[in-house]
């Protein structure tokens, strides 16, 4: 690995650790789909997925538990590649990564000791409820955004000279 991705993997690190210990709280304190609300439109809920974002496939036989660690573990060979590739300073891009990194990270440690991921983070509005989610989802939407934004508004296109290469 390059430096950068060593120098900036403690960010991937603060992400699972901060992810784990709200989930042990959220597990030791709360009782399951039992909301106690925090302030308006948020609760504290404790919930188990199964399946992914939005519980996507949590009513299968078990095959989607291995197969998301699987895809999650590809994903961050991928993503670890791809910090491998960037400069050696951290920026925006560098950052997101390491996000998306922490996060898939820490819901794979779900999947693989649970065989679920703890969510316990409850946003509504009057009756309607967004999904549950845990800070390793926070991360990963967050470092989405953040790549997007770096791929379209922070990278510079090359700029294309209409003068002919001298000989």
């Amino acid at each position: 690995m390059t430096s950068t991705a060593l120098k900036t993997l403690w960010i991937a690190v603060l992400v699972i650790i901060f992810d784990h210990i709200t989930k042990y709280l959220a597990v030791t304190n709360l009782t399951f789909g039992e909301p106690v609300p925090v302030i308006d439109h948020l609760n504290w809920t404790l919930a188990y997925n199964y399946g992914a974002a939005f519980s996507f496939l949590a009513d299968m036989d078990g095959w989607q538990r291995w197969f998301f660690v699987v895809l999650a573990f590809g994903m961050t060979v991928f993503m670890l590649w791809w910090l491998k590739k960037l400069p050696n300073k951290i920026t925006t891009e560098v950052v997101a990564l390491n996000l998306v990194i922490g996060g898939a990270i820490g819901n794979v440690i779900d999947r693989i000791l649970e065989g679920r991921v703890t969510d316990f983070i409850d946003f509504y509005i009057g009756s309607w409820h967004y999904a549950t989610f845990n800070i390793a989802d926070i991360a990963i939407s967050v470092g989405a955004f953040l790549l997007i934004y770096s791929e379209f508004f922070l990278k510079k296109e090359p700029v294309e000279s209409d003068e002919k290469p001298s000989k």
